[in-house]
């Protein structure tokens, strides 16, 4: 009798041809927890239609319930009526579990509820990068505690926040820019953030967070490159659609290349600042096509995946994709640009490096992202650390390896909680 899998292996499918399918995806995360940011900060209750509904954010949802703003959901669309106007007595606490965007996006809208708030996570949100955030915040005249930078944050700002100029290194993460400007309308002075660093990762999510602010009327200015200006005012109230989300998108994109087939996601913006949209360029490096029209966009595979020499310095969220892509192409392959990728969810690179070679690969960590070099792989156990990329990377794996076992499979419900179900869905040619 054959042993079972232990339940927290996922048995990656094996593509038995080319992959013939049309995938709809659900909304953009950075869109949706934008967007109830502003919400919570607006003049009165704001609309979000057909939200993303996943980990990070229910988790923004109720760190901003948390703070004293309400959240109604209903079967299409959430509505958000804002922070009072008066802070509710006692301390507020936050969870953060492993989201980005909540830890980075809720600490100034924390302070500007004016409530002493505690703010923590999953033992992995401990060990994200979190100083230049709250040195800014002390340097605006928030109270802050942490535990060196790092989560637990406690602060308070019992009379707002004054505002005004700051110097921040928004080396290790572009979220701490758009943490600031998303809520500097609030600052009684406005902000000016001025970023000291020398790289700028991930530039797309600053435009995405500008284009937002855009969109509900703050007033906000570029005035020379790394300088952002908001002038003080509230957010409008709103009633906005929110976009599919293109990065969840890029793995069923993936599979056309893998296989030699053909994948359409419907509804693809013509523009946007998501970082996903970069993935037409991307398959098309592979040696893949995507055609991009109203019905959406089409990726079809090549019949062998080109070695790649790409920089994806603003695009950094695609890496395990492209990794996973790499290590099946017949050349070596080099991504670049992605250092900060070493602070996010879970050390990316070295993740990447590490399962890539459990399996029989060749990949090696070079200071800022990975060399991959053509090796046949075998199946085995993928590790996910707990990051919902990771675990897209080892599904894309499986099309071509067969065998490959995926660790914790369910951590893609962080952003994607219906990933296993459109996998099967793409396997199976079925039409969204």
């Amino acid at each position: 009798m054959a042993s079972e899998r232990p339940q927290d292996l996922w048995p990656a499918p094996l593509a038995g041809g080319p992959v013939r399918a049309r995938i709809a995806v659900p909304g953009s995360k950075s869109l949706t927890n934008r967007y109830l940011i502003l919400a919570a900060l607006a003049e009165a209750p704001s609309r979000l239609r057909r939200p993303l509904r996943s980990r990070d954010t229910a988790l923004m949802a109720g760190a901003l319930e948390a703070l004293g703003a309400q959240v109604h959901k209903d079967d299409d669309s959430w509505t958000v009526v804002p922070l009072p106007d008066s802070p509710a007595a006692g301390e507020a606490r936050v969870d953060c579990g492993l989201a980005g965007t909540v830890m980075r996006f809720i600490p100034p809208v924390a302070a500007l509820s004016r409530r002493d708030v505690v703010l923590d996570g999953d033992p992995g949100a401990r060990t994200r990068p979190m100083a230049a955030l709250i040195d800014a915040l002390t340097g605006l005249g928030v109270k802050t505690r942490s535990a060196d930078g790092y989560l637990p944050l406690r602060l308070s700002a019992p009379e707002g926040v004054r505002g005004g100029d700051i110097a921040i290194d928004a080396s290790a993460s572009s979220q701490f820019v758009s943490a600031l400007l998303l809520s500097g309308g609030g600052f009684d002075l406005g902000v000016t953030v001025r970023h000291t660093g020398q790289t700028l990762p991930s530039r797309p999510h600053i435009d995405m967070t500008l284009e937002t602010l855009s969109d509900v009327g703050v007033v906000h200015s570029e005035p020379q490159p790394g300088v952002w200006e908001v002038d003080p005012g509230r957010p409008r109230s709103f009633d906005v659609l929110i976009e599919p989300d293109l990065s969840n998108a890029t793995p069923f994109l993936a599979a056309a290349l893998v296989t030699g087939g053909r994948v359409t996601v419907p509804d693809w913006p013509a523009h946007t600042h998501q970082a996903g949209d970069a993935f037409r360029w991307i398959a098309e490096a592979f040696g893949g096509t995507a055609e991009l029209d109203r019905d959406g966009l089409h990726v079809t595979g090549p019949g062998a995946l080109n070695g790649v020499d790409l920089d994806l310095g603003d695009v950094g969220e695609l890496t395990p994709t492209v990794a996973a892509l790499a290590a099946l192409a017949d050349g070596p392959s080099r991504l670049r640009g992605i250092a900060h990728l070493r602070g996010h969810e879970t050390d990316r690179l070295m993740a990447l490096t590490t399962e890539i070679n459990r399996l029989g690969g060749d990949a090696e960590e070079t200071a800022d992202g990975l060399l991959i070099r053509p090796r046949a792989l075998r199946g085995g156990r993928f590790e996910t650390y707990h990051d919902h990329r990771m675990a897209h990377a080892g599904a894309i794996l499986g099309l071509a390896v067969p065998g490959v076992d995926v660790v914790d499979i369910a951590t893609t419900g962080k952003t994607l909680p219906q990933f296993p179900e459109l996998w099967a869905q793409l396997l199976s040619g079925a039409a969204a």
